[in-house]
């Protein structure tokens, strides 16, 4: 997710520094960055010149603290750890400029918990993005209990520059998408392990079926089956058992078997075909 928003932000026109603790990760990220600005060209999507200053207004670091020293507005993008979350808050808020947004891309944690991690909670809301972030249309804005009106409308500005069309949520665990997604793709997984259907077909009906543009397994692999299985823990333990994770996406964390990332998910990415049987 964080090389998907580096990227967006960079091809709109920010000066955008994406930070990860890997140096071959930001090696990887602006790799990514490159390819996807080329298909971008190929399709007419995006402009030589777009694609050029792109490329200038996207730089790496390995320090959290020194980049946000300049930064203007930070979106965090770690995993749902709330630990990990906490780390990043905290530095982030303590070295960025007293004028700078914070935003988050959690898709369950309350916005007012992860306020409360910062030096600036009037600063501070959820900025939610989908994967993957080039293509999908919209960010979810969700406010805390200190949550600005001047920081939305900063937020909904930064958004729509970035191409994106913005809806506003009131805090509630799982917001709106993040509630009806992990149903829908703990579902898939327990008519997976019930024997209902193979994944493929499985996809494919809802693909065709209920004219979705990815099947809930595939995109499971794609945002990562344990970040998903992490939302449903989450979801599980804050709005009932509705929520409680399949036994078989449970076993495919345990497994290492955590989509795309990991090379195997649902599906197996090892093979040169994007999609082969598991």
């Amino acid at each position: 997710m964080g090389r998907g928003i580096a990227y967006v932000s960079a091809l709109a026109g920010f000066s955008t520094t994406l930070v990860d603790v890997s140096g071959v990760k930001l090696e990887e990220a602006i790799t990514y960055a490159k390819r996807t600005s080329e298909k971008g060209m190929k399709l007419g999507k995006v402009t030589t010149e777009q694609a050029r200053n792109m490329t200038a207004n996207l730089r790496t670091s390995p320090v959290l603290e020194e980049a946000s020293k300049t930064a203007d507005f930070i979106i965090e993008a770690v995993p749902e750890k709330r630990d990990l979350k906490k780390s990043v808050m905290e530095t982030a808020s303590a070295n960025a400029p007293d004028h700078a947004i914070l935003t988050s891309n959690t898709s369950t944690i309350s916005p007012t918990e992860l306020a409360s991690y910062t030096n600036r909670p009037g600063q501070f809301a959820v900025m939610h993005f989908f994967n993957p972030v080039h293509r999908m249309r919209l960010v979810e804005m969700v406010k805390g209990l200190d949550t600005e009106d001047e920081t939305v409308a900063a937020i909904r500005s930064v958004a729509e520059q970035m191409g994106k069309e913005t809806v506003e949520v009131n805090e509630f665990p799982g917001f709106v998408t993040s509630r009806i997604s992990a149903l829908v793709g703990n579902e898939a997984f327990l008519m997976l392990q019930e024997g209902v259907a193979a994944a493929e077909d499985i996809d494919k009906a809802i693909k065709l079926g209920l004219n979705y543009p990815m099947g809930p397994l595939e995109l499971g692999d794609l945002v990562g089956l344990d970040a998903r299985l992490n939302n449903l823990k989450y979801l599980h333990e804050t709005l009932g058992e509705k929520y409680r994770p399949a036994p078989l996406l449970e076993q495919y964390v345990k497994a290492g078997r955590l989509g795309r990332k990991s090379g195997r998910g649902v599906y197996d990415y090892t093979e040169k075909s994007e999609l082969v049987k598991k």
